[in-house]
């Protein structure tokens, strides 16, 4: 027998529901751009509130905290590339351009360095990322199994530190650098840590 839907289902797509998805888009819009401009301690609820036009007590009701805006906000897909279809001795440089590419197109990444520099939330977010997207790719192509994570925690602390530089200190020579650039000075650096023998 059919009729007219009731009356949960036609709420929870009526304009009550796309009002709702609409405030938390327009929050953790808001919350990306606060955190990468202002960092994880000086961004406030009440300022993210302010920018997204919407009560702070609302923030706190989708959200809970700033540490689950934060979650909710900075969930990061690297995009990392398959290094089983890269010739070996291009891995270094295929991962920094696409390390490149990534980070300047994704202001969130910023932000979540900018976070993770002073607050362990930001911290954990940034390990988790490297723990699930950046040890998998040193997998494919490490020679020593046993080196994986030690490998791929060089090829982060360089990228990370190029990072640093470039987008969050800003530090006018390496900004100053082009991306062909950065890729011939790192590619063969990273890649040295990936795939060259153990010292």
């Amino acid at each position: 027998m059919t009729g007219t839907p009731s009356r949960s289902s036609s709420s929870a797509n009526g304009p009550a529901a796309r009002r709702s998805d609409a405030s938390r888009s327009a929050i953790l819009a808001a919350a990306r751009e606060r955190f990468a401009a202002d960092g994880y301690e000086r961004a406030t609820i009440r300022a993210i509130a302010k920018d997204a036009r919407i009560d702070p007590s609302m923030v706190m009701r989708y959200f809970g905290s700033k540490d689950g805006l934060f979650a909710a906000a900075v969930t990061l897909d690297l995009r990392m590339p398959d290094m089983s279809q890269v010739p070996r001795t291009e891995v270094g440089r295929a991962l920094t351009g696409h390390f490149l590419d990534v980070w300047e197109a994704n202001e969130e990444l910023t932000a979540v360095l900018r976070v993770a520099v002073t607050n362990k939330a930001g911290a954990e977010r940034l390990q988790g990322i490297f723990r699930e997207q950046v040890v998998p790719v040193a997998q494919q192509v490490c020679p020593d199994p046993e080196q994986v994570t030690a490998r791929a925690g060089l090829c982060a602390a360089q990228l990370l530190g190029l990072a640093l530089t470039r987008y969050v200190v800003r530090l006018p020579p390496v900004v100053a650098l082009a991306r062909e650039e950065i890729v011939a000075w790192l590619g063969p650096t990273v890649q040295r840590y990936l795939t060259a023998p153990s010292p």
